[in-house]
């Protein structure tokens, strides 16, 4: 059974935790409580495979970005999160983004942007699905939206960021297995 270690990055109360517990436990928490950091495991079944989800869940607030690096090098696998009722926490991903790769020392890593509280009226929202389409696709990830209060693509979003850290693994190990292969054979007689 393979284990994923996934963190969940993004600005404060934009309902990572949420995301995360709602998972873990099934429950929707009402109450914002900034998180520091917290860990969490569940193992699910992801494509008829079983896995083990060890996800850490970050703080968004500035005062704790000294730990950020740290926990952008532990990740194998990135859950960008937003609200798309906060347009500044749409803003702030691209940072994300580039402090992981910097902190991978990679060019790319296994990714998925996620705009959270889909679930909120369409007055509250100031980020547009579109928006956030086109910045996944300049960013090269899956994208989707996501309510932890109503169930919608809860799981699927931490099940994709598995999917992605497969996709690469197997695009790495694809092509090692390339370079291994002599160019040209040569027989001595």
């Amino acid at each position: 059974m393979s284990e994923y270690k996934l963190v969940i990055l993004g600005g404060g109360g934009v309902g990572k935790s949420a995301l995360v517990i709602r998972l873990v436990t099934d429950n929707f928490m009402e109450e914002y409580d900034p998180t520091i950091e917290d860990s969490y495991r569940k193992q699910v079944t992801i494509d008829e495979e079983m896995a083990i989800l060890d996800i850490l869940d970050t703080a968004g607030q500035d005062e704790y970005s000294s730990m950020q690096d740290q926990w952008m090098r532990e990740g194998k696998g990135y859950l960008l999160v937003y609200s798309i009722a906060d347009r500044a926490s749409f803003e702030e991903i691209s940072v994300f983004k580039e402090k992981i790769l910097r902190a991978k020392e990679a060019d790319k890593v296994p990714m998925v942007l996620v705009g959270n509280k889909c679930d909120l009226d369409a007055d509250a929202r100031q980020v547009e699905v579109s928006e956030g389409e086109a910045l996944a696709e300049e960013m090269g990830c899956p994208f989707m939206e996501t309510s932890a209060k109503s169930k919608i693509n809860n799981e699927e979003c931490f099940f994709q960021a598995v999917r992605e850290i497969v996709k690469m693994d197997n695009e790495e190990k694809e092509s090692m297995s390339k370079k291994k292969k002599p160019a040209f054979k040569c027989m001595i007689l």
